[in-house]
């Protein structure tokens, strides 16, 4: 299969659309929620600061943080969610309410035009239903709008528009065999209770709340089997009547706060209780409230009282509203403490009113959660995201209850329309974390919430953020729901149902051929000029004083005779092939330093010494079976690697130092030829862009001569030195895999592309193809021109250089690291980086090396593939590989790597 084909193959394989997978009946999803109320000895509080453990062995957390390529249980539910005020719109049609939000919108969000257009869901239902169709989703989370149902707020008569509207949704979404998830408070309170009663600061809105929802289950509950009482109590106090940074915007003291908790708390109960005894026998539906939180790790792991304060701030959050309801019927002990008699008490008969008043555990986990950072918590630790320690802390601290994530995303800014590849990896982040829990923490989690389906309204933040899998514009008549990269995502996830292993390679068992090579390279052999253990060529007598300062002194006027110089005098060498000896290596590949073999840049002065050092490590690895790879010239962005004079006179930007170059080879070709059967010409050419960086022609240029540098040396060795020395001359390329960083958009399948054309073919084109440039890389740098940005040309060859240069390689040599993931971003500038038009994302998924390269073994065998679709079945030298780790012995990092590189 040729490159391009099997490109495409790929591409088609990642973008084949979904078909929902056929959902058992009702009855059969709902099996795995059928729970009781919590004993007490369920509830574990205070177990869950194990997380922060000093000891390893102690924590429960699974210790491995690898990418975990697994499937989710069979029954899991996939949804998605919206809230009403944020996509409905419509906030005063068809006899609607005004709520706290609509109001503070007005009053406190200038210029701001609120909800009146917003998605329009209210309008375009059927728009909904076919983005729902179109993930797939088992599940549909939405809220009630209050308002939209009792204008006032009071239970009476509804709103009979906006009881159709709700009544077709649930009858659609049941037609669809999509189960509603429904929420019956998501902060958009009714106007009329604020102004009325002080909104949730009065008692009062306990009963009015239980009205409202003995209503809905009465009339909606025959279609509705998961109920959500409240969103995130925590974000209504704290920033409703706290911070005053959302509705009703008010900022009252500490125990105002935390008396509006409170009501919400018994409020939830209460309803619970309305449901369970009024509503389940008949119905049998479920109940809960979604409790949202953030997650911090300790400034100092090793200090306990660090571990011991994210305890207490992950408690003031998500502790504060489930400690009464998941755990022991009362707040935190810790938040006792500290707020005293600003937290109110509940009465021997509430806390066995609101102990236990939740089938399953609801968890919100989202950027609400986290902003503005200046109100999150902290209490002097690190804020994390990390989604799967909160599962577990909910595991340890309530007794491993069921819990479906309610609510989990990120967001964009607002200039983001479909392309949301930073979407795609938070995602593909969160649900792994979810899925590391279940499988390998023992974690109860039976579903999973996508938020949000539409992009919306966001509370404080307005129309300046996006958080929807759909697009939609809020300027258009239409409304149109276009799918996002993350739409796209999410649906390939659920009809995978998670992470099967596709783009790893299995494991595989077998031996290598015999006459495979196993080697480590070096890079540039710095030459001893003198040896390490001169006994034997010194010829001086020395009498040695033993009974008084114990030193050797030399005898005047005795010379003794000596042997001649060995190779066994260089110590370092003998060290270094023991190690090499030690390994079972069949070849050890090192650098000449040029600028020690050659001074002066020109055979005027060779250094003979140098030159028989390293004739030295070559016949002495040969006694050894270890035969050497020989690299003429290694540079690097730090040392260039010429000689001195070469790189004042202009470097690679002088046609003469191609010419000094094939002088210098054809030295080390004549010096050490007999010994050596495997040579580099110049490792890594295609990096010089590094050094020559000026301007994008200024890379190209040093480029070319490079190649032509090469190519002379190739035909030299070929014509002069081949029939007898029988060896074999290339150079190595830097080669690193490059993966769209987003597999949903056509333009980032081309960008990585490009980025194999200007990292490798490059010059592996001249060589083993067409002996000129890519045409996709001319083709490239011709479009900027015409796109008036500032672009640089690639030389022309000659047509003697032509057949210069092609063919003028016996083996492909790659250096390869890593998997880089691109995206098409237009660059300005003339620069060989700017040229390519791309950008490199780092996949937060991945495991990464100290230097944030990702460690990704298959990456090889792609590149091998491309290599082979490309230039035929060229023999092939990976000539460096690995992954940098700093530790002294355990290695686990490069072992890991290599034990993973695909055969």
């Amino acid at each position: 299969m040729n490159g391009s084909s099997w490109r495409e193959g790929e591409k088609k394989m990642s973008r084949g659309a979904p078909r929902r997978a056929a959902l058992p009946a009702a009855p059969l999803l709902l099996l795995p929620l059928l729970l009781l109320r919590l004993p007490a000895a369920a509830a574990l509080s205070g177990e869950g600061r194990a997380i922060w453990s000093r000891n390893p062995s102690a924590s429960p957390v699974n210790a491995s943080q690898l990418f975990l390529y697994d499937t989710f249980p069979k029954n899991f539910l996939w949804g998605v969610g919206t809230a009403a005020f944020q996509v409905e719109g419509s906030w005063q049609a068809d006899g609607k309410g005004p709520s706290i939000w609509d109001h503070f919108v007005q009053e406190r969000l200038k210029g701001v035009n609120g909800t009146a257009g917003s998605s329009d869901s209210y309008i375009f239902l059927e728009k909904d239903l076919s983005a729902l169709d179109f993930l797939g989703v088992s599940f549909y989370q939405f809220s009630i709008s209050w308002p939209r149902l009792f204008p006032n707020g009071i239970a009476a008569v509804a709103n009979a528009k906006g009881l159709q509207y709700y009544n077709a949704l649930l009858d659609a979404l049941v037609l669809r065999r999509i189960q509603p998830v429904v929420t019956l408070y998501h902060w958009d309170l009714p106007l009329a209770l604020q102004e009325k009663y002080g909104g949730w600061k009065n008692e009062s809105m306990v009963d009015i709340f239980n009205d409202y929802a003995t209503y809905c289950f009465r009339t909606f509950g025959d279609r509705v089997k998961y109920w959500i009482t409240i969103h995130n109590p925590y974000l209504v106090a704290w920033h409703g009547y706290g911070t005053g940074i959302h509705a009703p915007g008010e900022r009252e003291d500490i125990a105002t706060v935390y008396a509006v908790g409170h009501n919400l708390i018994k409020a939830h109960a209460k309803v619970w209780h309305t449901y369970d005894r009024t509503f389940r026998p008949h119905q049998g539906g479920w109940l809960s409230l979604t409790l949202g939180s953030h997650w911090v790790e300790p400034s100092r792991s090793e200090a306990a009282a660090d571990a011991a304060r994210c305890q207490q701030s992950v408690a003031a959050v998500l502790g504060w509203f489930a400690g009464p309801v998941h755990g022991r019927g009362d707040y935190p002990a810790g938040l006792r403490e500290e707020l005293r008699a600003a937290l109110p008490r509940f009465s021997a008969a509430e806390h066995q009113q609101v102990r236990g008043t939740a089938d399953f555990f609801a968890l919100s986990f989202g950027p609400n959660n986290f902003k503005p950072p200046s109100t999150v918590p902290k209490m002097g630790q690190n804020v994390s995201l990390s989604l799967r320690q909160v599962l577990n802390w909910i595991k340890l601290e309530y007794g491993n209850p069921r819990i479906l994530i309610a609510e989990n995303g990120w967001f964009t800014d607002s200039h983001v329309a479909t392309e949301d590849t930073t979407a795609i990896y938070m995602m593909k982040n969160f649900l792994n974390q979810v899925l590391q829990a279940i499988r390998s923490d023992g974690v109860q989690v039976f579903g999973y919430t996508a938020w949000s389906l539409l992009d919306g309204f966001e509370w404080q933040d307005a129309y300046t953020t996006r958080r929807g899998l759909f697009y939609v514009d809020f300027n258009s008549k239409q409304k149109d729901r276009k799918p996002k990269s993350s739409a796209h995502y999410y649906k390939q996830i659920i009809q995978e149902n998670g992470f099967p292993l596709k783009e790893s390679t299995p494991k595989m068992q077998g031996r290598f051929p015999c006459d495979f090579s196993w080697g480590v390279t070096e890079s540039v052999l710095k030459p001893e000029l003198m040896a390490s253990s001169p006994q034997f060529t010194d010829p001086g007598l020395y009498v040695w004083n033993a009974t008084g300062n114990r030193r050797l002194h030399r005898v005047n006027g005795v010379k003794l005779k000596t042997r001649k110089a060995q190779c066994t005098d260089f110590l370092s060498i003998k060290k270094q092939l023991e190690m090499l000896a030690r390994m079972k290596v069949t070849h050890f590949r090192f650098a000449l330093d040029w600028a020690s073999v050659l001074p002066s840049g020109n055979l005027t002065s060779v250094n003979r010494q140098v030159l028989r050092y390293y004739r030295c490590v070559v016949s002495e690895g040969l006694k050894l079976n270890i035969s050497a790879m020989v690299t003429l010239y290694h540079p690097t962005h730090a040392h260039p690697g010429l000689p001195g004079p070469l790189l004042r006179s202009g470097g690679w930007l002088n046609l003469a130092t191609v010419q000094a170059f094939q002088d210098y080879a054809g030295l080390c070709f004549r010096e050490l030829g007999d010994l050596v059967r495997l040579w580099i010409t110049i490792n890594e050419p295609n990096r010089l862009s590094d050094t020559y960086n000026r301007t994008g022609n200024d890379t190209y240029r040093a480029a070319h001569h490079l190649l032509l540098a090469h190519a002379q040396a190739w035909r030299l060795y070929d014509r002069r030195h081949r029939a007898a020395q029988h060896g074999a001359v290339s150079l190595a390329l830097h080669a690193d895999w490059a993966e769209p960083a987003n597999p949903f958009v056509d333009s980032h399948w081309k960008a990585a592309e490009r980025f194999l054309q200007f990292e490798i073919a490059w010059f592996a084109e001249p060589l083993f193809g067409t002996g000129d440039y890519p045409r996709a890389m001319r083709e490239h740098l011709a479009s900027r021109g015409r796109r008036g940005l500032m672009g640089s040309a690639l030389p022309r060859f000659t047509e003697a250089e032509r057949r210069l240069v092609r063919g003028a390689a016996d083996f492909c040599a790659l250096n390869h690291f890593t998997t880089r993931f691109v995206m098409h971003e237009p660059q300005a500038g003339s620069s060989y980086d700017a040229d390519r038009d791309v950008q490199f994302l780092q996949d937060i998924t991945r495991l990464s090396s100290p230097t944030r390269l990702a460690v990704l073994p298959w990456g090889a065998r792609k590149l091998l593939r491309w290599i082979r679709g490309h230039y035929g079945d060229v023999d092939i030298y990976i000539t460096a590989s690995g992954i940098d780790d700093q530790a002294r012995e355990n290695d686990w990092l490069r072992k890991y790597y290599l034990e993973n590189i695909p055969d």
